[in-house]
């Protein structure tokens, strides 16, 4: 499919997004360009892994086809990145099924999208790889203590012997 007729196809697929007021972070995510982006992405991809020669496929694999395409799920699955909802559960069922019906007509149901999910999780790493920006030297580190064990088992503890040592943080002691 060529890009203009991805775009035709999503405007058409997509004009109530526009025009529609959404309560969440996500209204601030312009989906119609994210679709774009990610399809023509995907498009990119399936020419280049069809000169590609493949592995046969074993006998015992099936993968039935899907209403949605991996582009549709892969901008879903993006989008919830940004939409502040706290489980992707939560942000399908009150947000996508509800809001977004207009936009991708071939949704599927909560449980459908998950079995999904990891066929376009190789892609979209890709896909997400493809948008990352210049390396400034500055990266932010996440300060997450990791208990290794409880601090009771501390002195028996051996599988990280060596490498992890106590550590303060405002909640307490770790180890």
């Amino acid at each position: 499919m060529r890009v203009s007729a991805v775009l035709e196809s999503s405007e058409r697929r997509l004009p109530r997004l526009r025009l529609s007021a959404m309560s969440t972070i996500v209204s601030r995510l312009d989906i119609v360009q994210i679709f774009c982006d990610v399809d023509d992405f995907c498009n990119q991809w399936e020419n280049l892994w069809q000169k590609v020669p493949q592995l046969p496929s074993t006998k015992r694999e099936r993968r039935s086809k899907s209403k949605m395409h991996l582009s549709e799920v892969m901008t879903i699955a993006n989008a919830f990145h940004g939409s502040g909802y706290k489980t992707f559960k939560e942000f399908y069922t009150l947000h996508v099924l509800q809001s977004w019906r207009g936009a991708f007509p071939n949704l599927v149901s909560y449980t459908r999208f998950v079995e999904l999910m990891p066929w376009c999780l190789m892609l979209l790493c890709c896909f997400l790889h493809t948008r990352t920006g210049e390396v400034t030297g500055i990266s932010f580190i996440d300060s997450t203590p990791i208990d290794v064990c409880h601090n009771c088992r501390a002195q028996a503890h051996k599988v990280f012997k060596g490498l992890v040592k106590w550590g303060k943080n405002s909640v307490g002691w770790h180890f």
